[in-house]
């Protein structure tokens, strides 16, 4: 799912592209995919781009006449840039933003429909669409320990809570915790003051290197390959492979639709988290520090 440095990253493309411009038409391939019924589609058509904004993970699209479009793009929806007036194509494409600049395309890959957009009117109808969560990059440490303080999750959960953190998801989660040296499974309830800082820094730093790192590879080019899985990352997606900090294989925990990547070395002392699938299959044979993952003589 596309997070913060993702969605800062289509911004700042759009911005270059369609702020000031006009919306000339808008294309829907699925009609899944519009989940509001008033105001119409039709009447963000002819206006003005007046805004664009990030919403939590949601991309926000202001129009004059106090109309908003909110476009969620959930795990596997995408931004493309292309000629105006290009076809959406048929299997992955959703819809079509036509500009005299260009068009804007929505596509998502996968055989399930979960990216939405919304039209709203004025500022009461955008609200709804905010899950709440403290903007960690515009926040001091004081304030940043009070959104831990507000529930009893794991870091993970509070991290990815967009209620409580906004714009944070599972890829980035990964690396803030590595960077910060804590297990994705402790609770917010046990973390010291120490490692509550330590998790701030690590948050505004991860967020802020990689919204940078992600800017300078595009360029004045438009994102067309958003992913969570880059080369550069130190855990996540990085399953089996050396952590870059202490060699330690990475280890993984697949839960629902999510995972948990982290370092047993630099995050949990060296104890392999138990996966509550595999470690009731395995029983006994569940590995449970670095040293069991070591080849037997």
């Amino acid at each position: 799912m596309p997070e913060l440095p993702d969605i800062e990253l289509y911004l700042t493309a759009l911005e270059k592209r369609i702020l000031d411009q006009t919306l000339e038409r808008v294309r829907i391939a699925n009609p899944f995919l519009l989940r509001s019924v008033s105001p119409p589609i039709s009447a963000v058509e002819t206006k003005k781009v007046s805004s664009l904004h990030r919403l939590g993970k949601r991309l926000v699209i202001g129009l004059e006449g106090d109309l908003y479009l909110v476009l969620h793009l959930m795990l596997a929806g995408r931004l493309r840039w292309k000629a105006t007036g290009t076809a959406i194509p048929k299997r992955s494409g959703l819809a079509a933003f036509d500009f005299f600049s260009g068009t804007l395309i929505l596509t998502e890959a996968g055989s399930k429909r979960r990216a939405a957009l919304y039209v709203v009117e004025g500022e009461s109808g955008l609200a709804e669409h905010d899950p709440g969560g403290l903007e960690v990059l515009d926040t001091d440490l004081e304030e940043f320990r009070g959104q831990l303080a507000l529930e009893r999750h794991t870091l993970k959960r509070a991290l990815t809570d967009p209620r409580i953190f906004s714009g944070i998801g599972n890829a980035y989660s990964d690396e803030i915790l590595h960077r910060a040296k804590l297990s994705p499974f402790k609770l917010t309830t046990e973390i010291t003051d120490g490692e509550s800082e330590r998790l701030f820094v690590s948050t505004s730093a991860v967020l802020g290197e990689w919204t940078a790192r992600l800017a300078a590879e595009v360029g004045d080019g438009f994102p067309d390959k958003v992913t969570a899985f880059r080369p550069d990352m130190a855990v996540h997606g990085r399953h089996g492979q050396p952590c870059p900090v202490c060699k330690a294989p990475v280890q993984r925990i697949v839960y629902a639709e999510n995972e948990a990547n982290y370092c047993p070395g630099c995050q949990t002392g060296g104890r392999i988290l138990a996966d509550r699938m595999l470690s009731r299959l395995l029983k006994d044979d569940w590995p449970k520090r670095l040293e069991d993952l070591e080849p037997k003589p």
